[in-house]
């Protein structure tokens, strides 16, 4: 039984009345479609209690219990970056204090690091910088994959394979397939941030659009790849844009059915050069995760990534709408440059821990969410990623 079960549907659409939510409550109620109004009004109610229990509703009756998390690590195989988002604290230019580039070994020695860990994802993001040539990436994954060959290696945003296919001198169609020969398994959904192109000149100038972030998902999805998506948020973007964002979000599902989690990451102010500004509350992070439940119908599921949240936010945000909290993670630095004061890995049991606590059944999974253990396996089948369509 969790924290707070979905109430039964006559009682939730008598509490979404009371609080001018009902024509949306019965939608979700009905399993239809929900519309950019009805996301506005959704951000915009004062009835978080009320927004909270319809994506429970959405939440338990797509996973029931299930809280989904697995066995990680990280590599942030540089900080080098050319794009200077006015958000980040993790990025450097050559010469600047900290400014790394791992050799493809050295990463190949963080993963034999864990080997007694039963990791079975790496998860490899980094700064883009123009000066690393292509052959660097397909050894990157080559040594990852020889230091443990049963891994799943989740890498590169879209704005780095943007910068990857330039380097490489070709179409991404054509680099695609090679990067999956030396390795790659799967993309995260980074480097999204918010669509708007409004935010985009103000913040991100230098990095790709919406448009194009789409565009690349699209080719790696085609090429038979799932992704993550995602979007920053807490920082100068209006509701309008993050409903823009999720819509478009959306849409693209739709057409390719590749992503399989959206994670809404939290802007952290703290050593950027937009320290000024607050950056989103426990009860900012609550809503975002209840209205991306509601209005991403198509995309199986939603994290609360407890390493942004801080764990009592992430464990409130099981009965928000999220069924997933992410892994164990191990040496993460890029929102860790960026303030974020959570550990820098976690024990399974930690995680398992957390789950129980939040009334939660924990399931441990890989990178597709395939469940690893048999006591898991015994549960009832989690729901299947939809069919991706090329």
């Amino acid at each position: 039984m969790s924290a707070a079960p979905a109430r039964a549907p006559e009682r939730l659409l008598r509490h979404a009345r009371g609080a001018g939510l009902g024509e949306i409550a019965a939608k979700v109620l009905e399993r239809e479609r929900l519309s950019l109004e009805d996301g506005l009004s959704l951000y915009r109610t004062p009835h978080l209690h009320v927004l909270g229990a319809l994506a429970n509703h959405v939440r338990e009756r797509l996973h029931g219990d299930r809280t989904y998390f697995n066995v990680n690590q990280h590599i942030n195989y540089t900080n080098l970056c050319n794009k200077l988002c006015k958000f980040c604290a993790f990025q450097r230019l050559p010469g600047e204090a900290g400014a790394y580039l791992l050799t493809p070994e050295q990463a190949a020695d963080k993963i034999r690091a864990q080997l007694a860990e039963p990791v079975t994802e790496v998860h490899m993001v980094a700064g883009v910088w123009p000066r690393i040539p292509y052959s660097y990436y397909l050894e990157l994954l080559r040594a990852v994959k020889a230091a443990r060959p049963s891994i799943h290696i989740k890498a590169f945003t879209m704005v780095e394979l943007d910068q990857i296919a330039k380097v490489a001198g070709k179409p991404l169609e054509q680099v695609l397939p090679e990067l999956i020969e030396a390795g790659l398994g799967s993309c995260p959904g980074g480097g999204a941030e918010v669509f708007s192109e409004r935010v985009r000149a103000a913040t991100y100038h230098l990095k790709i659009s919406g448009d194009e972030w789409l565009a690349i998902a699209r080719k790696v999805h085609r090429a038979g790849l799932r992704s993550n998506c995602t979007m920053l948020h807490g920082h100068i973007e209006t509701i309008e844009e993050r409903v823009d964002h999720l819509d478009r979000l959306r849409r693209l599902q739709d057409e390719t059915g590749g992503f399989q989690t959206y994670i809404p990451l939290s802007f952290h102010p703290e050593n950027s050069e937009m320290s000024e500004l607050e950056g989103p509350s426990a009860l900012d992070e609550l809503r975002e995760i209840a209205v991306a439940r509601l209005l991403l119908d198509n995309i199986p599921h939603v994290k609360a990534y407890w390493i942004l949240l801080d764990v009592p936010v992430a464990q409130t945000a099981l009965s928000f709408g999220a069924d997933d909290v992410d892994g164990t993670v191990i040496e993460e630095h890029i929102y860790h440059d960026a303030g974020a004061t959570t550990p820098q890995q976690v024990a399974r049991r930690d995680l398992v821990r957390w789950i129980e606590r939040a009334g939660r059944v924990p399931c441990e999974r890989d990178t597709l969410y395939n469940l690893v253990h048999e006591a898991d396996a015994a549960r009832p089948e989690a729901p299947r990623i939809p069919e991706m369509s090329h």
